[in-house]
């Protein structure tokens, strides 16, 4: 595969993922009675295991991102400046 295309692609996914950890942060900022309340038609969770939910839930998101998207982005990078 041509390096240019796997940064571009990497590049867009790593758009792609951090509008949507964005939007669920903003979501759950601003809209958190709301969220809490149709998941609590199916679960029930206290207040603070539900934030912790949460919380851990866009902390691995994160790390997923910084893992597979950025890490090898900025790898590639490298190696295009190196070569």
């Amino acid at each position: 595969m041509d390096t240019e295309f796997l940064c571009r692609f990497l590049l867009w996914s790593l758009a792609v993922n951090y509008t949507l950890l964005l939007a669920w942060f903003f979501a759950f900022a601003f809209a958190r009675d709301v969220i809490h309340r149709l998941h609590g038609l199916w679960f029930r969770f206290s207040d603070e295991t539900f934030d912790l939910i949460h919380y851990v839930g866009m902390l691995a998101y994160k790390i997923g991102i910084l893992l597979f998207n950025l890490a090898p982005l900025i790898a590639l990078w490298l190696m295009r400046k190196g070569g």
